[in-house]
């Protein structure tokens, strides 16, 4: 059955040039795989994207058991990561840095959770007065993704800085210096300095300042919380699994780095496909 309509979540050509020699090979012992990757990968952009429930998927994607079985193997098996941070590393590449950032800004965000998110993985924020999850995440001077956390909205931030800082530490160790806002200042600095040799610098509003003004070198995290939160499965929590919604993070990046990376390559129409292809 071949798909003949588009969604504005769909990769094109030149987009998924770039994401499918980032995907693990198709195994070549046991059952083959019924359906096209590309299509698999699309089906997934467009829950992203939508924030469809994995049953309202459309008839011409493959069954949504399918989409949501490689949503769930490539998140437990790091393919999600793994995708992603290539995509991180051609990107920084493109723009002139090494794929291994010195520098970054860490930040946390709190949404609402829906219905389905449990007791347990839940909290309310009372700064923010949000009853759901926080999400912690540090990004590179230009904004791309190096870690993410999700949490219990109640978590302070110091504490969910720590437990991240450590996961961060190992996934990106020349990255030894951090901007981050007053909400992070105190034990916290010290802390980071002894335990994961990082040096965290406080960035703090003007004195006087009234109303929102982008601060330097914090404004590039507060840009990727709107990319993420663009995506309308995650503009509030809906996952059962925390690390759901870690995973839908990514899958929001790997949509906005792969149009970073095509709109540098020539534009081509979008190439209807039949799912006999690999």
């Amino acid at each position: 059955m071949a798909r003949s309509h588009r969604y504005p979540s769909d990769l094109s050509d030149e987009e998924w040039a770039y994401v499918q020699p980032l995907l693990p090979p198709v195994p070549k012992d046991g059952r083959p795989e019924k359906h096209d990757r590309r299509d698999i990968v699309d089906a997934i952009l467009y829950v992203t994207h939508n924030g469809v429930v994995w049953r309202a998927l459309p008839a011409d994607f493959p069954p949504w058991k399918t989409v949501y079985g490689f949503f769930e193997r490539w998140k437990k098996k790091g393919v999600v990561i793994v995708v992603h941070d290539g995509l991180r590393d051609q990107v920084r590449h493109a723009e002139g840095r090494s794929a291994a950032p010195t520098a970054g800004v860490i930040d946390s965000q709190s949404v609402k959770g829906a219905p389905t998110v449990t007791a347990p993985t839940r909290g309310y924020d009372a700064g923010k007065k949000v009853n759901g999850r926080k999400r912690f995440i540090v990004v590179d001077t230009l904004g791309l993704l190096l870690a993410v956390l999700v949490v219990p909205a109640n978590r302070q931030d110091r504490d969910g800085a720590r437990q991240l800082l450590v996961d961060h530490y190992f996934i990106t160790p020349t990255c030894r210096f951090l901007f981050a806002d007053g909400g992070f200042a105190g034990r916290f600095v010290t802390w980071a300095a002894a335990v994961v040799k990082t040096t965290v610098e406080i960035v703090r509003k003007k004195e006087g300042q009234k109303g929102f003004q982008p601060l330097p070198k914090r404004w590039v995290v507060e840009r990727t919380l709107a990319w993420i939160t663009a995506h309308r499965r995650l503009a509030r929590d809906y996952e059962r699994d925390p690390h759901s919604s870690a995973a839908f993070v990514h899958w929001a990046m790997i949509r906005t780095m792969v149009r970073r990376l095509a709109r540098r390559a020539p534009v081509s129409r979008w190439t209807p496909r039949t799912t006999s292809e690999s």
